[in-house]
């Protein structure tokens, strides 16, 4: 079967499935291809808060709805240093922000796309993409010609590797830690970051009735160094309050970097989100990227199609990787700063006061509050 359609979007992400409700609502031809099930991808979980610059950009492409969750809006979270919680006031009144469950979004997206008829196959397997000038895309006996293709199917998914060697250039950094990220059946109490001499730490809510639990911990670590008791104790400890255990439903060890590809097109495909770059989940701003992404490739095919004026595509890279780099230099910075002000063990004591020092200052000085505010609210 060979068939023909505007874009084809490999993957059925928040990148995917945003892309391709903006396509379908603009009149747009598209196709979106998933390897995984549909219950496999709803059930994935993940990072879950949508910033402000990502709630307006949903507003004003009339997809508010996917918003909409059964997930607690009053959800507080806090900072706490070697067991005392920080009083912190950080100036987020224009902060729109809203906490959602990454699998909510993506339930919500498919939902809303495939309402309006959209064109979503998942397990779709095998995925292979030729003649970038000309795109080909093939998975099973299907051939699906395209004007464009937007890879969005994550670091290790198939666009990236479509594009020939020597192209893109890779920068990187490895930091000398990782997370264990645990899943845990139980509400977050207490909610925030831990900052502690044993390590970072975090309990974040996933629902009413589920946690993401972060325990900073050695590059080196195994999962059987991290049995369950191991971890609600050591949570405990970095808190310096009781937790309540509870069922562990999956846990992972998550070496922390930050990624950047560049360019991130080449002849008609182009990388967004993950596919793109990565950066520490510390910072928040996977989806933040991904959707910046996405609306800039959106806006640039509705420009080519409706107007014939290819000058947004042609400027994707430069537009995109702009953005990438502000967010990188955060991202690389909060990621430090809440490492260093804890476990001395990588930067040393010294780095440890001032890492200290610098956090006081985002807690005490408006400036340095209002610009992290920015950072968090995606809007600088």
């Amino acid at each position: 079967m060979t068939e023909h359609t505007t874009v084809v979007v490999i993957g059925a992400g928040v990148a995917g499935l945003t892309l391709g409700n903006i396509l379908l609502r603009n009149g747009i031809g598209c196709v979106v291809l998933e390897k995984h099930s549909r219950a496999h991808v709803e059930q994935r979980q993940r990072a879950g808060t949508i910033d402000s610059r990502g709630v307006r950009m949903f507003r004003e492409w009339g997809l508010e709805e996917v918003l909409a969750s059964d997930a607690p809006t009053d959800v507080e979270s806090g900072f706490f240093l070697d067991g005392e919680e920080l009083p912190i006031e950080l100036g987020d009144d224009d902060n729109d922000s809203v906490f959602l469950p990454q699998q909510v979004l993506v339930r919500n997206l498919t939902d809303v796309f495939l309402r309006a008829g959209g064109d979503l196959r998942f397990e779709a397997e095998d995925v292979t993409v030729e003649n970038l000038e000309q795109p080909v895309v093939r998975y099973a006996d299907h051939v699906v010609t395209a004007d464009f293709i937007a890879g969005c199917d994550g670091d290790r998914g198939v666009s990236r590797t479509a594009i020939p060697a020597g192209v893109l250039t890779r920068y990187s950094r490895e930091y000398g830690y990782a997370w264990l990220s645990v899943l845990a059946e139980v509400p977050a109490n207490p909610s925030g970051m831990a900052i502690h001499t044993r390590g970072l730490a975090g309990m974040i809510p996933r629902g009413p009735h589920a946690s993401r639990v972060y325990l900073q911990c050695a590059l080196g670590d195994g999962l059987e160094q991290w049995p369950d008791d191991r971890v609600w104790s050591e949570l405990a400890a970095r808190f310096g309050r009781p937790v309540t255990p509870g069922r562990i439903a999956d846990k992972r060890l998550v070496p922390l970097r930050n990624v950047v590809h560049s360019p991130m097109h080449h002849g008609k495909l182009y990388l967004l989100g993950d596919a793109a770059h990565i950066v520490p989940p510390m910072s928040a701003k996977g989806i933040h990227l991904a959707l910046f992404d996405t609306e800039v490739f959106a806006r640039g095919v509705l420009r080519h199609v409706k107007e014939d004026d290819p000058s947004l595509l042609d400027g994707y890279s430069e537009m995109c990787l702009s953005h990438v780099w502000n967010y990188q230099a955060f991202a690389s910075w909060i990621t430090d700063l809440m490492h260093d002000a804890g476990d001395p063990a990588h930067a040393g004591e010294f780095r440890k006061r001032t890492a200290r020092a610098e956090l006081e200052r985002q807690f005490t000085s408006p400036a340095a509050s209002r610009l992290f505010g920015e950072f968090m609210a995606g809007v600088s």
